[in-house]
């Protein structure tokens, strides 16, 4: 009779751990959606921002960013 007692906390402390072991991976879970959803809506901006920079480039008449970024034999 008293092992019985000990297997119902171990089952206990069991269903405790594999709950609380959900939470933490719904919690983990839910972070980690929420950094890739930022992650995708920075590359976005990124991506506007790098458009607007050219189109203004452009219409100040400058080098196209690509351009811009090839060495100049003229300077080394």
């Amino acid at each position: 009779m008293g092992d019985k007692p000990k297997l119902k906390g171990a089952q206990d402390l069991t269903a405790q751990m594999e709950t609380t072991m959900q939470e933490i991976n719904k919690k983990f879970q839910a972070m980690s959606d929420q950094i890739v959803t930022r992650l995708e809506e920075m590359g976005t901006r990124i991506n506007d921002l790098e458009k607007n920079v050219a189109d203004l480039m452009q219409q100040a008449g400058m080098e196209e960013p690509e351009a811009a970024t090839e060495i100049d034999p003229k300077r080394q």
